[in-house]
């Protein structure tokens, strides 16, 4: 009685990990993400932890998760491990109001993000 089960949509040699509702612009995710892309994993996880900004911990507490992901569900090796893709996307917005001259207000919104790092085992080495 259970649910067929669903193929899966990567290949062998790839592993994922997604996270949802970031308090980030996806403009602001999107430069942190681009740095990271085609990188060796080791190399982005040392990048992110000297960079300055705000959102880089998050992403390398994502990228942490898809390296385990890779080892632990597809026992792919972590030493070949490449940022192959990342992909951010928009989330919810919320939408607030900031008190103005005369009465007035002023819509100020606070947008969320989504993103998913996908790593790849690489054969060359």
């Amino acid at each position: 009685m259970s649910k067929t089960a669903t193929l899966r949509k990567l290949s062998g040699n790839e592993a994922n990990a997604k996270a949802t509702s970031i308090k980030v612009s996806p403009r602001k995710l999107g430069l942190v993400a681009n740095f990271i892309k085609g990188m060796k994993a080791a190399d982005a996880l040392v990048q992110l932890q000297f960079s300055r900004k705000r959102i880089s911990g998050e992403v390398r507490k994502l990228l942490l998760s898809a390296i385990a992901n890779a080892e632990n569900n597809h026992n792919l090796d972590i030493d070949r491990l490449v940022v192959s893709e990342v992909r951010v996307g928009k989330a919810m917005v919320m939408k607030r109001f900031h008190a103005r001259a005369r009465g007035r207000g002023a819509r100020v919104l606070k947008p969320f993000s989504n993103m998913e790092i996908i790593v790849r085992e690489n054969e060359e080495e």
